[in-house]
C-alpha cells in the first residue's frame, strides 16, 4: 500500500511537463480596431479637458 501511495503522485506528475515556449506572433489592427482606439483617444481628451475647466472653476 506505501508503494501505491508513492506511486501515485508520481505518474499524476508525469504529464505535467512544460513544453517550450513559442513567442506569440503580432496581428495587425483592423480598420475597425483603429477607429474605435481614435475614439477612445478623442473622449479621454475630451473628458480631460472637462476636468480642467471644472478644477480651474474652483
Amino acid at each position: 500500500m506505501r508503494r501505491f501511495l508513492f506511486l501515485f503522485p508520481a505518474l499524476l506528475a508525469a504529464p505535467a511537463l512544460a513544453e517550450g515556449y513559442d513567442r506569440p506572433i503580432p496581428q495587425a489592427q483592423s480598420a475597425t480596431a483603429e477607429f474605435w482606439y481614435a475614439l477612445a483617444c478623442l473622449a479621454l481628451v475630451v473628458a480631460m479637458v472637462v476636468v480642467q475647466r471644472l478644477v480651474s472653476r474652483r
